[in-house]
């Protein structure tokens, strides 16, 4: 090759190396002005319940609405506390009965779920299949679905008007077992036997071993837990004012018509706080959950 056809041939490269780059950095700013668009629409409707809760009344009843403020006020959240200072049953009441089933019902589904996910993962036993399907086919169906079930299940094993009928059905969750079942499938078995040579059982493997391996997962599993029962407002189960829980107040506080509608927008944005909180807890662990491949041999 001569020096000439070297120097041509280096240009040609250097061009279509050029051509790449640039295309490529199309290609990223397309990428992410894809993911602003996605990322404002997905954040809309939580900017929507925070500016309606300082609203007063003439701005929340515009059409179209509008995305700001115009004349901020704390008006809304003085109704609030004066609705609720009117209630018979004292704030502090809902508010206890909210953190005790929620904590409850949050701990209890990730130590049910993954006591039952590690065997259907790293053992095999006869209906393993079967009892793997159910719980994919048991995905399928909605919340609302189970309502009636749930309901008859419950007053056979009379649990209507108690705590366990809004806590059980949320630790029995099928969704919490399936991703704990599909993270304790990539621990690799070699793990598991070292830990059976030392003298270790299977309850100490999976406190052990297996739940510190999959910490990503079952904090999700807390996750969607947590968002599940705190936004259930269990009016269905329970009868007894003083049992019922935050969401409760809502549905109050929306019964007193048209005039109750900025207090109403207060107590959604005080319920909303809450799970974005817990889920900015454990943020860098979901998203290790989403990304990881797990752990390999």
């Amino acid at each position: 090759m001569t020096k000439e056809q070297f120097k041509t041939k280096l240009r040609h490269l250097r061009y279509r190396g050029a051509k790449k780059a640039n295309r490529s950095r199309g290609v990223d700013f397309l990428l992410g002005l894809f993911l602003a668009i996605l990322g404002i629409f997905m954040i809309l409707p939580i900017w929507y319940v925070i500016i309606s809760a300082f609203k007063p009344m003439n701005e929340i009843f515009l059409f179209p609405p509008r995305l700001y403020v115009a004349h901020p006020t704390f008006d809304n959240f003085t109704q609030l506390m004066q609705i609720l200072e009117n209630m018979w049953v004292p704030f502090s009441r809902y508010l206890f009965n909210s953190v005790l089933v929620t904590v409850v019902a949050t701990v209890g589904h990730v130590v049910v779920a993954s006591l039952a996910a590690y065997p259907l993962a790293k053992h095999n036993f006869p209906g393993k299949n079967i009892i793997s399907q159910i719980i994919v086919l048991a995905l399928l169906f909605t919340t609302q679905v189970l309502y009636i079930p749930q309901y008859i299940i419950s007053a056979k094993l009379h649990l209507i008007n108690t705590y366990w009928s809004l806590i059980l059905p949320v630790v029995q969750s099928t969704m919490g077992v399936f991703l704990m079942q599909q993270f304790m499938g990539q621990i690799p078995v070699s793990l598991l036997e070292a830990a059976r040579i030392d003298g270790a059982g299977e309850f100490k493997i999976w406190w052990s071993v297996v739940m510190p391996s999959v910490k990503p997962a079952w904090l999700t599993v807390a996750i969607f837990a947590f968002q599940n029962i705190w936004n259930q407002n269990g009016n269905l189960y329970l009868y007894n004012e003083s049992m019922k829980v935050l969401p409760s107040i809502t549905s109050q506080v929306q019964a007193g018509g048209i005039a109750r509608t900025g207090a109403a927008s207060a107590v959604m944005l005080v319920l909303m706080i809450p799970p974005i909180v817990f889920f900015q807890c454990t943020q860098k662990q979901v998203i290790e959950t989403m990304t990881t491949s797990g752990i390999k041999e």
